[in-house]
């Protein structure tokens, strides 16, 4: 009977393929992947890496490894993405959680610094929660309303609520913001709005990483012709929905932060300096009624 391969021939052979799909960190990507076809931990791949796979890990590693050759984001493979030091479920239904939306948490962070407020927040366009459930856990008096127009999204969301201990915290609607009289429909006003609305120019996602282009939620990433209109109709609706002195934060991308400002001025609002991320990328926008 001739034995399989071992485990690290298994993490050579992906590697090999990663790499040629165009896919960076290839060693990093094919042990996350071996560990979730053989359901080890790193420690135990290295420890067994001279071993032969079971002819189930081989074929399930195959499968796994075919996946992210199609570039099917990691995070759809494995299911889950940390975000602010919390693991949350995702799948195609929702955005990938990035580093960069945590920019929007510790802007809040600064911005309303007692952690024993009883915060009413809404989020709009929740996705996977990573926003809205990351400040019911840092604010663990405060509840919360995350909308978002897919019943799929708002799914994952409330698999996460439950999983965070946050579920009975939290209310998830279905609703549109394109659709009229959604912002009457949520049961305001609130201490803080929050939101990574879509803002992609609907002409460049297709030039984007295979990544997003292909397997992210189109809903969630197209803004429109010029990247802008969801921040038009939140901007819009943000005076109604917000108590006095109450706080907007929306996230954008490289180079809308002026044009995003400029919006919220028009509609009344009183938006700060925009709030760097890692990269220096002006990211958040945060504006107070």
């Amino acid at each position: 009977m001739v034995a399989g391969p071992t485990y690290d021939a298994l993490l050579r052979d992906t590697a090999v393929a990663l790499t040629a799909a165009g896919i960076d960190n290839v060693r990093f990507e094919a042990r996350l992947l071996l560990g979730r076809a053989a359901g080890l931990s790193v420690e135990q791949l290295v420890a067994h890496g001279g071993d032969p796979a079971p002819a189930g890990v081989v074929a399930a590693m195959r499968e796994l490894t075919g996946r992210r050759v199609r570039r099917e984001p990691m995070a759809y493979i494995l299911g889950e993405r940390e975000f602010w030091g919390l693991p949350f479920k995702v799948s195609p239904a929702v955005l990938v959680p990035r580093p960069d939306s945590e920019t929007l948490i510790e802007t809040v962070l600064d911005l309303v610094p007692d952690r024993g407020r009883p915060l009413r927040i809404l989020d709009l366009g929740v996705g996977s929660g990573c926003l809205l459930l990351t400040l019911l856990r840092e604010y663990p008096k405060a509840t919360g309303v995350g909308m978002d127009a897919s019943p799929e999204a708002l799914a994952i969301a409330g698999k996460n609520a439950g999983s965070l201990g946050v579920a009975s915290r939290v209310r998830l609607v279905v609703d549109d913001w394109r659709q009229a009289g959604w912002a009457g429909r949520l049961d305001g006003p609130f201490d803080l709005l929050v939101s990574n609305p879509p803002y992609i120019e609907t002409s460049t996602i297709m030039g984007l990483m295979p990544e997003v282009a292909n397997h992210e939620p189109r809903l969630a990433l197209d803004g429109g012709p010029d990247g802008l209109e969801a921040y038009r109709i939140i901007a819009a609706a943000a005076p109604g929905l917000l108590v006095p002195e109450g706080w907007a934060l929306v996230e954008g991308g490289e180079g809308q932060a002026i044009d995003i400002s400029a919006i919220f001025l028009a509609t009344g609002m009183s938006p700060q300096a925009p709030r760097k991320d890692l990269a220096g990328v002006e990211r958040v926008v945060a504006s107070q009624h």
